[in-house]
């Protein structure tokens, strides 16, 4: 081994930095204004004093920004920054012995011991005036002073002393540190920012092709724009489109998922392709590019964003099979391999062959059909089924899109494996599906939420919960009836900062399984025309817009992380709550995950956490109900009836009291 000349001068240690993804491997994600909170063991032999930095930097800047890294205890160390802009941002930590730190230290302790420090003065004076070397302009004169001033024999001792210990001296002198000796984490760390609707957003997904006010007909995207105030009016910021692109007809799908297609029956969406053209194309009966754009212009008008979906897939009509063959994969009877999941088989899609030998122009393809949907205006992609793609493909085509467009928010569709899922969000997607449809009980949901936001998957995996989307009719929703559906808008409203509902099934509560055991809609709207009674009085629709309206309000609601469960004494009743850092803000979430009967049970609060003092009492506000109550102490009792309303969102109102000894809730 060959050793530096510096080599056994450098005695800091750092390890276990946080935030640090696979050993810096991939990125931490932010949204623009959110911070980093940096953490990291760091000491050395011996005693010696130490000073830490954290360091970071936008991406193409050649300079750092440093700030002080506090001491925690235990050699551990933190510091924090902020997020500011819509760009990369690179961070790291640096610390060297702080000899003239260990000096002040020493000097304070042999002061306090009545012993004779004059020597100790001129040492640090020496170490004053190394500084003012490394110092330029009125800084460097003053230090030169102290300097003197140390070292004056003339100046009582006592003087010199109250000099050397002067904090705002010891401030001056510590903003030139010696750090020639200085020791650097190993690695250079990223954090990818997003946009705030990244970070919080809540999604309605639609078939624009059901939206026709005549019944029978295929809908466009002007019907589409007509619901737009319907979904406003519930408080959606982004309207997801399942594919908009011409759908094939050799093996079209007809209505339940039949492998034969009856006159008239419009295909899964999913069969993209036919020869009015593929990916880069909409639909004819759906309209034009421009309509496209203009939907998406009258859709700025309610402030709703609109998504459309990425499947990298093909019908056998698309022109892709025939212009290029070679991103297929051939069967030996000359006929390309369609899409199968035992014992499922889907004959009307064809995926592509990635370990083809012409990978490198299907990737460029596919790259492009981004490219090409971001040149229309979109800027926000679902992606299906990215799981069954190669993961090197995403980090490829995902970091070229976000060099233009930093802005793009794509949601992964991958149910699948933990490790997959989170794999796929560390390549860069911005936010990911979740197994939040099946987890129902309170031990579930606990442990499953625990893992988001209380582990390092949180730095990387940004979760949107659905409680249904078109292949997803859970068990849960269809046994539980409008009570259940009202169960698990709650849950995903304030569990999650980001969530979403495949409707008007599911404010109509549609909970009809194709059969028994099948998580398949009935008469699902995925192989037909479907037309959907909105004004039906037993809609849930006004119950989403006040939830919606909560979440807007309150900004507890708006973030993922501030996330803590509370104690209740029956396991069918789950409570937590989420605040702001500062506390104005404190949301208590009270659920009966039991659809079908009344629950009670007693909730314990961690009083102090929430910044309430036990003698005092305080206001806890229904905002679904518009009830308040009067609570004392950190054991209270609730009550839930799922006929009635199964949940409760609190906001707590703590007590204050003011200058003129006046109290009132905050």
């Amino acid at each position: 081994m060959q050793l530096r000349d510096d080599y056994g001068r450098k005695r800091v240690i750092i390890q276990k930095v946080k935030p640090e993804i696979d050993s810096g491997t991939f990125p931490i994600k932010r949204t623009v204004g959110e911070k980093v909170v940096v953490e990291a063991d760091i000491f050395t032999d011996g005693h010696d004093a130490l000073s830490c930095v954290l360091l970071y930097r936008k991406e193409g800047d050649a300079n750092w920004t440093e700030t002080p890294m506090s001491f925690l205890g235990n050699d551990r160390w933190r510091a924090e920054f902020a997020v500011a802009e819509l760009e990369s941002y690179r961070y790291s930590v640096q610390a060297w012995v702080d000899t003239y730190k260990g000096w002040s230290h020493g000097l304070s302790k042999k002061v306090e011991a009545g012993q004779d420090v004059s020597v100790d003065l001129l040492i640090g004076a020496q170490l004053i005036e190394e500084a003012a070397e490394r110092s330029d302009g009125p800084d460097g004169k003053k230090l030169q002073q102290l300097a003197a001033t140390l070292r004056s024999q003339e100046e009582p001792v006592k003087k010199r002393i109250r000099v050397a210990l002067d904090d705002a001296n010891g401030a001056l002198v510590s903003k030139y540190p010696h750090r020639d000796l200085a020791t650097e984490y190993e690695r250079e760390l990223q954090v990818v920012v997003d946009r705030q609707r990244a970070g919080f957003s809540t999604w309605y997904e639609m078939f624009p092709r059901s939206c026709s006010a005549e019944p029978g007909k295929h809908g466009t995207f002007k019907d589409c724009a007509a619901h737009l105030p319907y979904m406003a009016a519930m408080g959606f910021d982004v309207l997801y489109l399942p594919p908009i692109h011409p759908i094939g007809r050799s093996h079209r799908k007809g209505k339940n998922n039949s492998p034969t297609a009856g006159p008239g029956d419009p295909g899964s969406p999913w069969a993209i392709g036919a020869e009015e053209g593929g990916h880069k194309h909409v639909h004819p009966e759906l309209g034009t590019l421009e309509e496209f754009r203009q939907l998406m212009t009258e859709a700025e008008k309610f402030e709703i964003e609109i998504a459309i979906d990425i499947a990298f897939q093909c019908s056998p009509d698309h022109p892709y099979v025939k212009e290029h063959p070679g991103w297929f994969l051939w069967r030996p009877d000359k006929t390309v391999q369609y899409a199968e999941n035992p014992p499922k088989k889907y004959e009307d899609i064809y995926p592509f062959n990635f370990e083809s030998d012409r990978w490198q122009e299907l990737w460029a393809e596919l790259r492009d059909v981004i490219f090409f949907w971001l040149h229309q205006g979109v800027r926000i992609f679902r992606v299906d089924n990215p799981h069954t793609k190669p993961f090197r493909f995403w980090a490829w085509s995902l970091a070229e899109v976000k060099k233009e467009y930093p802005e793009v928010i794509f949601l992964s569709e991958a149910f699948t494996r933990p490790k997959v899922m989170y794999e796929l969000a560390k390549m860069g997607f911005t936010q990911s599906y979740t197994y939040f449809a099946w987890r129902n009980t309170k031990w579930e949901l606990t442990r499953y939420f625990s893992e988001l936001y209380q582990s390092d998957v949180r730095e990387y995996f940004r979760a949107n919960l659905w409680p249904n989307t078109p292949d997803i009719l859970t068990e849960y929703l269809q046994m539980g009836g409008r009570p259940a559906f009202m169960a698990r808008l709650v849950l995903a409203a304030t569990l999650g900062a980001n969530y979403g509902i495949y409707g008007p099934a599911f404010e109509l509560c549609e909970n009809r399984p194709r059969e028994f055991g099948s998580e398949e809609y009935l008469d699902s709207e995925k192989y037909e025309l479907k037309q959907w009674d909105l004004n039906r009085p037993d809609s849930l629709k006004d119950f989403i817009a006040r939830v919606n309206k909560i979440r807007r309000q309150n900004p507890a609601l708006q973030s993922d992380w501030n996330l803590h469960f509370h104690p209740v004494d029956n396991e069918k009743i789950i409570a937590y709550s989420k605040n702001t850092d500062d506390l104005s803000n404190i949301i208590l979430v009270v659920v009966n995950l039991d659809p079908h009967h009344a629950h009670t049970g007693w909730l314990e609060l961690d009083l102090e956490a929430l910044g309430i003092l036990p003698q005092h009492s305080y206001q806890v506000h229904d905002l679904l109900g518009d009830a308040r109550f009067l609570w004392y102490g950190s054991r209270n009792f609730v009550e839930l009836n799922p006929q009635v309303v199964p949940a409760h969102i609190f906001r707590l109102r703590r007590r204050i009291r003011t200058e003129r000894d006046f109290d009132y809730f905050m």
